[in-house]
C-alpha cells in the first residue's frame, strides 16, 4: 500500500477535486510505448501500402539527379533549381507518410486519457534542477520499473528482430540478383514487412504497460485519511466559517423581516412567546401572506415595530402558534387557517372603521377561533 510522506496510508479512492486537480495540472496516464506502437505500427502499414511507389518514385528522383547534362553543371542557377524541384518531388512522395505518421503521433496520446492541454504541465519547475532530487528519482522505484521496462522491451524486440531476420534471409540474399528498380520494390516490401512484425512486438509491451500505467497514476492519487477530511473541510467551508456565515444570513433575513412589518395588516401575538405579521393583498393572492415571525426577543422586537407604525396587535395565542409553525416566511398561509386569520383580518377592519368614526365598536375577537386539530400547536 502506498504511503505518503508523512508516512500515512494512502488508502482512500481520489476525490473528484484531486481528479480534477491532476489533470488540470497533466498528471494523468500516459504510455510511451502506446505511442510507440501508433507511430511504429501506422507507418509500417503505410509504407505496405506506398512503399513500392514510394521506392519507384525515390529512384527517380535520384536518376534525375544524376542524369545531368553538361551545359546544366556549369550553370551555376540551373543547380539551385534542381535543388528546389527535388526538394518539392521528395516531399510530394513523403506527404503522406508524414501526415499519417502525425496522426498517429496525435492519436496515440488520446487513447489513454483523452485530449488534455494543460498550462500547468508546461510551466518550468525549477525543482526538477535539484540534484539531490534528480538522485533520489534515479534510484526510485518508479526508476527500477523503467529500467526493467526498457531491458524487457529491448529483449523482445530483438527475438522478434532475429527471427523476422530468419524468416527474411531468402528474400535479402535474393535481391542482389534482381534488377534495380524490382529490387528497391521488393526492399520496400520486405522492411515494411519486417517493420510490422517488430510492431506485433510492441503490441506485447503496450498491452502490459498501459495496465501499469493506469495502476501506477492510481496509486499517485490515492489519498490518505487526513488528506480526504482536510479537502472535504477546503470544499465545504470549516465549522466556525460555516457557522458564521449561517449567523451573518440569520442577521439579514432579521433585518429584512422587520422592515416588513410596518407593512403588514395585523400582527398575533402569543402574547409574550410569539408574534406573527399577516399582510392581505387581494390583487397578488388568495390568502394572507407571512411578512415577519419571531419568538421571544424577536416576537417583542416585532410587537415595538408594529406599535411605532401603527400595526394593530392582537393577542391570539393558538392562532400566533399555528401560523408560526406551520407557514414560512413570505408564503401563504396554510388553507386550514383561513377561516380563522379571515376573522381576524374582518375585525381588524371594523376596528379601524370604528376608529374612523364610520361604524360602530365591533364585539371582541373570539377567543375560540376555528383552527383545525392537525394545524394547532400546543405550549
Amino acid at each position: 500500500m502506498a504511503e505518503s510522506e508523512s508516512g500515512q496510508d494512502r488508502s482512500e479512492e481520489p476525490t473528484e477535486k484531486r481528479l480534477r486537480e491532476s489533470r488540470e495540472k497533466g498528471q494523468i496516464a500516459r504510455s510511451r510505448e502506446l505511442n510507440t506502437l501508433a507511430v511504429v505500427l501506422a507507418g509500417c502499414i503505410t509504407l505496405l501500402s506506398i512503399g513500392g511507389s514510394l521506392a519507384v518514385g525515390l529512384l527517380d528522383l535520384m536518376r534525375a539527379n544524376f542524369e545531368l547534362s553538361r551545359d546544366t553543371v556549369m550553370d551555376e542557377r540551373s543547380m539551385a533549381l534542381y535543388l528546389l524541384a527535388s526538394g518539392e518531388l521528395a516531399l510530394t512522395l513523403l506527404i503522406p507518410l508524414f501526415v499519417v505518421l502525425l496522426a498517429a503521433s496525435i492519436i496515440g496520446p488520446i487513447a489513454l486519457g483523452g485530449w488534455l492541454f494543460s498550462a500547468q504541465a508546461m510551466q518550468p519547475k525549477f525543482s526538477r534542477m535539484n540534484p539531490a532530487a534528480g538522485l533520489k528519482r534515479m534510484f526510485s522505484m518508479h526508476a527500477l520499473a523503467e529500467l526493467l521496462k526498457a531491458l524487457a522491451k529491448f529483449f523482445v524486440l530483438l527475438g522478434v528482430a532475429l527471427l523476422v531476420l530468419k524468416a527474411d534471409q531468402d528474400d535479402l540474399l535474393a535481391l542482389g540478383h534482381e534488377a534495380l528498380e524490382p529490387a528497391l520494390q521488393h526492399s520496400a516490401l520486405i522492411v515494411a514487412q519486417s517493420a510490422i512484425w517488430l510492431a506485433c512486438g510492441l503490441i506485447l509491451i503496450a498491452a502490459v504497460d498501459v495496465p501499469f500505467q493506469l495502476w501506477d497514476n492510481r496509486q499517485k492519487l490515492m489519498m490518505t485519511k487526513q488528506e480526504v477530511r482536510d479537502e472535504y473541510k477546503d470544499s465545504e467551508g470549516k465549522p466556525e466559517v460555516k457557522s458564521r456565515i449561517r449567523q451573518l444570513q440569520r442577521e439579514m433575513a432579521q433585518r429584512r423581516m422587520m422592515e416588513a412589518v410596518p407593512q403588514a395588516d395585523v400582527v398575533i401575538t402569543n402574547p409574550t412567546h410569539f408574534a406573527v405579521a399577516l399582510k392581505y393583498d387581494p390583487a397578488k393572492g388568495s390568502a394572507p401572506v407571512l411578512l415577519a415571525k419571531g419568538g421571544d426577543f424577536l416576537a417583542l422586537k416585532i410587537r415595538e415595530i408594529a406599535q411605532e407604525n401603527k400595526v394593530m396587535v392582537l393577542e391570539s395565542p393558538a392562532l400566533a402558534r399555528a401560523v408560526y409553525f406551520s407557514t414560512e416566511m413570505d408564503q401563504e398561509i396554510p388553507a386550514g387557517l383561513y377561516l380563522a386569520v379571515a376573522q381576524v383580518l374582518a375585525y381588524v377592519y371594523q376596528i379601524k372603521q370604528y376608529q374612523a368614526g364610520k361604524g360602530k365598536r365591533p364585539a371582541p375577537l373570539a377567543d375560540n377561533l376555528p383552527i383545525p386539530p392537525d394545524l394547532r400547536r400546543d405550549e
